[in-house]
């Protein structure tokens, strides 16, 4: 009797669990409805601008470090390159179909690593050069192996454009110009700020 009697006390407790998580949960997406006028527009709804014109608050400049020129009428915008307290630089961009007709993204862009092919299509191929450090910085990888960079690549529309980014290893402080290379593209230096 006493199983019979706990089987049923936890059913109770995970029905009220449940039920106490779905009163909440619709608590926090319900609104007053009063101040939706007040609030600003979020970020996420200024980001589905065509992107020609970043914020500065984005850290981005109005004008990009390098045009890149690529495969399938591809045109890769470097928007900016940040070094970060924590060690690493991060290189925004926006991947655009400068071309008529679709684009399909090369494979190559992924580079020839097996660790970041087996995880699927991405910018992993881009690697940071410190000439007189002499020194090559390829794309950071989580703990799993993964690219810390753009992933999952669609096929381009034409005049479709992509925001795209990948983090590397922060060269010396002192180094601020480095050439930065994708397989398929030219080589372009660019200024790390920060």
């Amino acid at each position: 009797m006493s199983i019979r009697f706990t089987a049923q006390a936890r059913r109770g407790l995970v029905a009220l669990t449940v039920s106490t998580g779905l009163a909440l949960g619709a608590a926090a997406c319900g609104g007053s409805g009063g101040d939706d006028a007040k609030k600003p527009e979020t970020s996420a709804s200024a980001s589905r601008s065509d992107g020609s014109n970043p914020s500065a608050q984005e850290g981005q400049s109005a004008e990009p470090l390098a045009e890149l020129k690529g495969p399938n009428g591809l045109l890769l915008q470097i928007t900016a390159a940040a070094r970060d307290s924590g060690g690493f630089v991060t290189v925004n961009g926006e991947l655009k179909n400068d071309s008529g007709s679709k684009a399909v993204i090369p494979s190559n862009l992924s580079g020839n690593e097996t660790e970041i092919i087996k995880n699927g299509s991405s910018l992993g191929g881009a690697t940071l050069v410190d000439s007189k450090g002499k020194k090559r910085y390829y794309v950071l990888r989580d703990t799993d192996g993964r690219p810390l960079t753009t992933t999952g690549l669609p096929t381009l529309k034409p005049g479709e454009t992509l925001p795209v980014f990948m983090q590397f290893p922060s060269p010396p402080t002192t180094t601020t110009d480095v050439n930065f290379q994708l397989p398929g593209f030219p080589t372009a230096t660019i200024q790390i700020s920060g």
